[in-house]
C-alpha cells in the first residue's frame, strides 16, 4: 500500500496541475459554444464548477482515499464523463467537440494508455448519453469564427504542459533507474564496483587486449588475518579497514583503472595497459602506504596487504584463466609469509616485490 499510495499522490499532484489548467481553458471553449444557444442559468452554474472547483476537489479526493492511485483514475473517469455531457450541450459543435473529446483522450492515454482510453471512451459516450436526456438532442453543423480562437489555447497549451509533465516524469524515472543500476553494481559498504560488475568489466579488458594485441595486468588483493582483526577488535574496525582501502585505491589509482570488492575481504583492480613491472611497482607502493595507515579507534591496529598479480596472456582462451593466475599469485603470496606482492607472468610465478619490512 505504501507504494501505490506514493505513486497515487504523485499521479494526484501532476494531474492537479494539468487539471486545473485544462479546465480553465476548456471554460473558454465551452462557453463560446454555449452562449449562442441561451443556456438556463443552471448550466452555467455547473459549467463555472465543474472547471473552477472540481479540480480542487477531485485532488482533496485523491490525497485522503485509502488508495489514492484508484482515486484518481475515478476522477479521469469523471472528467470524460463530464467531457461527454458537455458535448451534447454543445449540440456536436464540431470544433469544440473535437478538441473536447481529443484533449482528453491524450490525457488517457498519457496516463493508462490504450485500455484506460478505452474505458474513458465508454465514460465519455455515458455523459453524452446523460446530456442527450438533459439537452433538446441537436447537431450545430457549423463553427463560428469566435468559437474557433476559443478552442486555440486549449488546443496549443494543453498539450504543451501535459508534454511537458511528462517529460519531467520521464526524466525522473530516467534518474532513478541509473540510480538503481549503479546501486545494483556497487558494493555498499566500500563504493567500489561488486563482484559482478567488476568480472563483466574483467570480460571487456580481456576482449580488448585480445582484440588490440595489447597488455594489462589485474591485482587480487587480499587484507592480512581479516579474521583475526574482526574477532580481535570487532566489525565495525573491520569495516573501516574495508573502508579505507577501497579509499585508498580511488585515490592512488589512474582514472582507467577498475577497482572492485570482489568479496569479503578480497578487492580486485584491472589496471589496462600497464605493463607487469609498473604495475608490480603500483601495487607495491599501495601495499606499503596501507601498512603505515594508523586507526583512531584502535592504535594497536595493523594491517598489511597480500596482492597477486598476473599480465594478460594472449595465450588465454577466456578471462577466467587471467583471474585464476592472479589467483595463483595471490595464493603464493599469502603461502610465502604475506605482506608482499607477487607476479604472474606468462604463466609462471616471480617474487617480483617482497616485503621490504
Amino acid at each position: 500500500m505504501g507504494k501505490t499510495g506514493g505513486k497515487g499522490l504523485s499521479l494526484a499532484r501532476r494531474l492537479y496541475t494539468s487539471r486545473t489548467l485544462g479546465l480553465a481553458l476548456g471554460l473558454l471553449l465551452v462557453s463560446a459554444a454555449m452562449y449562442p444557444l441561451n443556456p438556463a442559468p443552471w448550466v452555467w452554474v455547473v459549467m463555472l464548477l465543474n472547471a473552477v472547483l472540481w479540480p480542487h476537489l477531485a485532488y482533496q479526493w485523491a490525497r485522503r482515499a485509502q488508495v489514492p492511485y484508484h482515486a484518481e483514475h475515478r476522477n479521469l473517469l469523471v472528467d470524460a464523463f463530464l467531457g461527454g455531457f458537455w458535448v451534447a450541450a454543445m449540440q456536436f459543435n464540431p470544433l469544440p467537440s473535437a478538441t473536447t473529446l481529443a484533449m482528453m483522450a491524450m490525457n488517457n492515454v498519457a496516463i493508462g494508455g490504450l485500455r484506460f482510453l478505452l474505458a474513458g471512451t465508454v465514460a465519455q459516450i455515458l455523459g453524452i448519453g446523460v446530456g442527450l436526456l438533459i439537452f433538446t438532442p441537436a447537431f450545430i453543423p457549423q463553427t463560428s469564427q469566435m468559437q474557433l480562437y476559443a478552442c486555440l489555447p486549449l488546443m496549443c497549451l494543453y498539450p504543451l504542459a501535459l508534454g511537458w509533465i511528462c517529460f519531467r516524469q520521464a526524466h525522473t524515472l530516467g534518474r532513478q533507474k541509473r540510480e538503481l543500476l549503479a546501486l545494483s553494481r556497487t558494493d555498499s559498504l566500500t563504493g567500489l564496483l561488486n563482484h559482478g560488475a567488476w568480472k563483466d568489466q574483467l570480460e571487456v579488458e580481456f576482449q580488448r587486449c585480445k582484440r588490440q594485441q595489447q597488455g594489462g595486468a589485474i591485482a587480487l588483493i587480499d587484507i592480512d588475518h581479516f579474521k583475526t582483526i574482526n574477532d580481535t577488535y570487532g566489525h565495525v574496525a573491520g569495516d573501516i579497514v574495508l573502508r579505507q582501502l577501497s579509499k585508498m585505491l580511488k585515490q592512488n589509482l589512474r582514472a582507467a583503472d577498475v577497482a572492485g570488492r570482489y568479496g569479503g575481504d578480497e578487492f580486485c583492480v584491472i589496471l589496462p595497459d600497464l605493463p607487469l613491472t609498473s604495475a608490480a611497482a603500483v601495487m607495491d607502493a599501495l601495499r606499503d602506504r596501507f601498512a603505515t595507515l594508523g586507526y583512531e579507534q584502535s592504535p594497536t591496529l595493523k594491517v598489511s596487504l597480500s596482492i597477486g598479480l598476473a599480465a594478460f596472456n594472449p595465450a588465454h582462451t577466456d578471462a577466467t584463466l587471467w583471474l585464476n593466475d592472479a589467483d595463483q599469485a595471490l595464493y603464493e603470496a599469502k603461502a610465502t609469509g604475506r605482506n608482499r606482492v607477487i607476479c604472474c607472468g606468462d604463466g609462471s610465478l616471480h617474487h617480483e616485490l617482497l616485503d621490504s619490512v
